[in-house]
């Protein structure tokens, strides 16, 4: 079996943060989220993966490399434009043709590993499966209707409440899925849907199977989704100390300071995760904060927040909820709250 990772969104959603920044190599709890769908493709067994790329392919490219290092080979596969799911498995068709493959998409993150919806997979042999997740925002969603376990209709974020389970980003096809995929016109979105492109599966008498996600799962799209994906991840780790940390530091709960990484005179709240090389001084960090490499944070407190490579914040007491490219600098405070989402190299000097 084969795996095939979509990469090659544009990520409108997350802007700024995308003008500059692939949106599947964007960190949770520091680490991209494309590393995290590999790795669980990788644990399924599986090891040649076809990843699509769009505009952001060096970025991926650079990022991944050949794949050795999660145990995978990886073939990358441009893909014209976004032009929808369905169309990058037309664009991928030489690369899964002759047998089953998983699809995953690159901004997903799963909790629940996917190696036994593989091995099912495997025994009932059906030419579809997909995964289902109860979400109170279907409208956002492809959604499915079932009868039993058999799926009757899918429907790609529908206007009107048909369902409330939502198709998680994570598909086993075999492949009939390309004759389906070849078969179909542009949605009313002018894209090709991968929703219709199973429900022609179902209107053909192929065999569509559906499992619920028992584990945590979110689509990655929006900041906020962002952000609980990076609490979620961060409850996953186990405490660790590498780097430096002086007898005036309070460290409460599950915390990582990674090699390199220094803590002085500061309190760090778990989950929290502080990159190498990243200075923590006088400061409060933490709960649910992932600090990237290379960051320097002085005499403030950050809280429920993503701060990547490079960042510098500085005397400001308040921010939470937030999403800080890299290179940021941020700048005093008047002890307000402050929630922000901020692009690469941004300037920010607060009230």
């Amino acid at each position: 079996m084969k795996a095939l990772v979509l990469s090659g969104g544009e990520g409108s959603r997350l802007r700024p943060l995308t003008h500059t920044n692939a949106k599947q190599l964007i960190p949770i709890a520091n680490t991209p989220i494309l590393f995290h769908v590999l790795r669980a493709i990788a644990e399924a067994g599986i090891t040649e993966v076809g990843i699509v790329v769009g505009h952001t392919a060096e970025e991926v490219r650079a990022a991944v490399g050949d794949g050795s290092a999660f145990g995978l080979a990886v073939t990358y596969i441009p893909q014209e434009a976004p032009l929808g799911l369905a169309h990058a498995v037309l664009t991928a068709a030489d690369f899964v043709r002759g047998g089953p493959f998983v699809m995953y998409l690159g901004d997903n993150v799963l909790l629940q590993p996917i190696d036994g919806f593989v091995r099912e997979f495997e025994r009932a042999r059906p030419d579809a499966q997909i995964f289902l997740a109860r979400v109170p925002e279907p409208e956002r969603f492809g959604v499915a209707v079932l009868d039993g376990d058999r799926v009757v209709r899918l429907v790609e974020k529908p206007r009107e409440r048909i369902s409330d389970l939502a198709l998680v980003g994570v598909y086993l096809f075999d492949e009939p899925i390309l004759e389906a995929c070849a078969s179909l016109r542009p949605s009313w979105r002018g894209e090709l849907e991968i929703t219709d492109a199973i429900q022609w599966l179902i209107d053909h008498g192929h065999t569509v199977r559906a499992e619920l996600v028992t584990g945590w799962w979110k689509d990655t799209g929006r900041p906020e989704d962002l952000l609980e994906a990076n609490r979620m991840m961060l409850g996953t780790l186990e405490p660790r100390v590498e780097g430096t940390v002086d007898a005036d530091s309070v460290l409460e709960g599950v915390v990582v300071v990674e090699a390199g990484a220094k803590v002085v005179g500061s309190h760090l709240l778990g989950p929290t995760i502080v990159g190498p090389g990243t200075l923590v001084e006088g400061s409060t960090v933490g709960p649910y904060a992932s600090i990237a490499g290379g960051c320097e944070i002085r005499e403030s407190a950050v809280a429920d927040s993503i701060v990547m490579e490079g960042c510098r914040i500085l005397g400001v007491p308040g921010i939470a909820g937030s999403i800080l490219g890299r290179g940021v600098e941020i700048r005093r405070g008047d002890g307000g709250l402050h929630r922000l989402v901020l692009g690469d190299q941004s300037r920010v000097e607060t009230p």
